[in-house]
């Protein structure tokens, strides 16, 4: 958990003080970062690469939400920036379609033979064309199971913070 307040405006703070032209995140760059998402209401710390290893990423492939990828265009190596993002912005709303009741039946096919459920479970259904989508378990019975299909994060204010360390572009 963090405990520090997610700034409502744009923060950027540059650590390279070079006078040399510096590369800048465009889109389908590969970056080097650390960051740092976070409720903003509660200042919950969600993921954070923060003091551990960095992530290298290429933007335009959904390594990322969307919106955060955009927060990292134009940032320069050494720059750091927090920004706080509404629900819309970041993951999205909440959507009542994606509750969805799904048949037990459904469920079990859909599990490991004699599979166990507890509520908060994480759980993986085949799509049609071999991917795979997951969902929040909320309810179970022995008819029906109630998943939630929203991103985890749907319905919540972020604080996401960044610092570029390196971009290839």
């Amino acid at each position: 958990m963090r405990n520090t307040k997610c700034e409502d405006e744009m923060q950027t703070t540059s650590l390279n003080s070079s006078l040399s032209p510096t590369p800048v995140v465009r889109p389908g760059s590969h970056v080097t970062l650390h960051y740092r998402v976070s409720l903003a209401d509660t200042q919950v710390e969600v993921v954070s690469t923060f003091g551990q290893r960095p992530a290298t990423i290429q933007l335009g492939l959904g390594q990322l939400a969307e919106a955060l990828e955009l927060a990292l265009v134009g940032m320069s190596e050494g720059e750091h920036r927090s920004i706080e993002l509404a629900a819309a912005q970041a993951y999205g709303d909440r959507s009542p379609e994606l509750l969805q009741r799904l048949s037990r039946g459904l469920l079990d096919r859909s599990s490991a033979p004699g599979e166990q459920y507890d509520l908060g479970d994480l759980l993986e259904f085949p799509t049609p064309d071999g991917g795979r989508f997951a969902g929040v378990l909320k309810e179970l019975d022995d008819d029906s199971a109630l998943v939630d299909f929203n991103h985890p994060l749907a319905g919540h204010r972020i604080c996401f913070e960044a610092e570029i360390l390196g971009i290839l572009e």
